[in-house]
């Protein structure tokens, strides 16, 4: 990692302050990223994992939902349809590597069953899971010669993982809940932190709870996808604040239909999965409408287009990754800042 003085270049050879990028700490489920308001990004995705039709070789995935980004812009996908985490390397054109599952559909400690969520832990260097058909979080250590996982949270319906800087493990159920485990200590039963009172839209409810966002503060996002609209519980509240779409299902700028991955930058600013829009969308604090950052040109195989968005990330230099369900692929969005902005 540089030097916290050092400069960090963008795609395009164009330096950025560490002011714009903030350090990521050790326990960090994501970089932080503190995106500049202005900023834009290119609006052609470069494939970056699969793209190779569906399949289950090392060059294809099936379905991809949830994925994470480390430093080195290491990415790992949760392999829906192929029971499997698969990793790109930074520079890999072609195959990928299975590093957790890929045993075919089981309930066995070697298998996965639909996987829809995945972080990397930097503390014992190892993947979590949510590994949902099975009803089980589970992880896989990153060390060589590991052929197998273990249950760290079963009998949960499980869909969005999050990790808070005290390693607190964060988990969207089914149930129309969000629970925060102390894993490290085997808590079976985790403590309610959203939701909790039954599937509905009231300010105190979710509807299909999926993925997750937990910032510095312990502030919870929620992306509601029952509802169409992304939820924020602060730390102890009883109910959430809209921070986007809850106008509705639609298209429109104030609306968001299923609602699926989520990033907050440092600046608190949102970006999420629009998934049957085929978009990404960005809001602000505070905002009542959202803009298109990338997608919004029809469900389609086109590099500007999606065919269902669902799972994103950043990079600690600002690129945007996204899982494009249906396209069988990841597509990487590179950040374009301007410099006259600084």
């Amino acid at each position: 990692m540089p030097d916290s003085s050092s400069p960090i270049l963008t795609t395009f050879g164009q330096a950025l302050p560490k002011s714009i990028l903030s350090q990521k700490k050790i326990f960090d489920q994501k970089a932080s990223v503190n995106i500049p308001a202005n900023a834009k990004w290119s609006q052609k995705g470069v494939t970056v994992a699969g793209g190779n039709g569906h399949g289950g070789a090392t060059d294809q995935l099936n379905q991809p939902y949830g994925l994470f980004v480390d430093d080195d812009q290491t990415v790992v996908i949760a392999d829906w349809g192929n029971h499997r985490i698969m990793q790109w390397k930074k520079g890999d054109t072609t195959n990928g590597k299975v590093v957790a599952g890929g045993n075919s559909q089981g309930y066995g400690l070697d298998q996965l069953n639909r996987p829809t969520d995945v972080l990397i832990d930097k503390e014992t260097d190892s993947l979590i899971i949510c590994d949902r058909d099975n009803r089980r979080v589970v992880r896989w250590s990153r060390h060589r010669g590991t052929t197998q996982g273990e249950i760290l949270i079963d009998n949960i319906n499980c869909r969005g993982l999050a990790m808070d800087h005290q390693r607190y493990l964060y988990v969207s159920n089914g149930g129309a809940e969000v629970r925060r485990y102390q894993w490290q200590w085997r808590d079976k039963n985790g403590t309610l932190v959203a939701g909790g009172n039954g599937n509905g839209d009231g300010l105190n409810q979710l509807s299909f709870p999926a993925y997750l966002f937990v910032d510095r503060q312990q502030n919870i996002y929620v992306s509601d996808n029952g509802n169409h609209r992304v939820m924020k519980w602060s730390k102890g509240a009883k109910e959430g604040i809209v921070v986007a779409g809850g106008q509705g299902e639609g298209n429109a700028l104030t609306q968001l239909k299923n609602a699926n991955g989520l990033f907050v930058d440092m600046l608190g600013t949102l970006h999420v999965a629009d998934s049957l829009n085929h978009r990404v969308m960005r809001w602000t604090q505070g905002a009542q409408q959202g803009t298109v950052i990338v997608g919004g040109n029809g469900e389609g195989e086109g590099a500007n287009q999606f065919a269902v968005a669902i799972g994103l990330s950043f990079d600690r230099r600002g690129n945007l990754y996204v899982a494009d369900r249906y396209n069988h692929r990841v597509q990487r969005f590179s950040l374009k800042y301007l410099l006259d902005a600084l």
